[in-house]
């Protein structure tokens, strides 16, 4: 399964570039995820430190489409490859050693200086207590959330098991992802070129949607349960 922003809408978590995604209705937010600016301005990440405060993430639940992916990992040999951060995927019952956090995790914050990695809780405490922008405690470098933001290189060690997956797949899932954004996109491409038959389940058309076995529009809360209960079906 690759899965994108769309699979937790439903979560109560926006997608980006929906009709009501948050850069479509904020372009200018989009340069809080731009990593050199965010390196380069102090007021940005001021402005970042605040929005993550008021996250949706911190109180979202798993949907009907994480439990469904869930509940098919526990038949058959599944990988969920994610381009979310919101960790859904693992708290629906998902194991995380096979879950593939393509961009990072909102649950971490990394030193881009020294490298550390803390806990975000403890960060967002320091933000609460006063610290607009607070530094790394070991070496005062510049903190950010440990996901990946644009223009900054994706885990290399995070991709390969990504592609790996993606070429050792039989079907591959595409859900809830405008399939827009690369290298997460070019994994369709990779299944199918190994052999995979791909199936496409988003509201609006995709890049990738010459290549599927099937596109599904339906919303995405009842088209993956349905899709994994048939799936489930085919195994008995």
């Amino acid at each position: 399964m690759l899965t994108g922003a769309g699979i937790s809408t439903d979560s109560g978590i926006p997608d980006f570039r929906g009709p009501n995604g948050l850069w479509t209705r904020n372009p200018a937010a989009e340069r809080l995820s731009t990593y050199p600016d965010y390196l380069a301005d102090p007021e940005l990440r001021y402005r970042s430190w605040r929005a993550r405060l008021a996250h949706p993430g911190w109180s979202a639940a798993p949907n009907e489409a994480h439990l469904a992916l869930a509940r098919l990992g526990e038949a058959i040999d599944t990988w969920v490859i994610t381009q979310n951060v919101d960790g859904l995927h693992q708290r629906a019952g998902s194991p995380a050693e096979r879950v593939v956090e393509l961009h990072g995790t909102m649950f971490g914050v990394v030193c881009v200086h020294c490298g550390e990695r803390t806990e975000m809780a403890a960060t967002l405490a320091r933000v609460r207590a006063g610290e607009a922008d607070p530094p790394c405690l070991t070496c005062g470098g510049i903190l950010k959330s440990a996901t990946v933001m644009f223009r900054q290189p994706l885990d290399r060690a995070v991709l390969i098991q990504a592609v790996r997956a993606a070429q050792g797949c039989d079907l591959m899932l595409a859900i809830g992802s405008t399939l827009t954004v690369d290298p997460a996109a070019s994994l369709c491409r990779v299944a199918v070129e190994h052999g995979a038959h791909l199936v496409v389940i988003n509201r609006d058309p995709t890049p990738y949607d010459d290549l599927a076995t099937e596109v599904i529009r339906e919303p995405i809360g009842t088209a993956v349960p349905h899709l994994a209960d048939q799936l489930l079906r085919a195994r008995t």
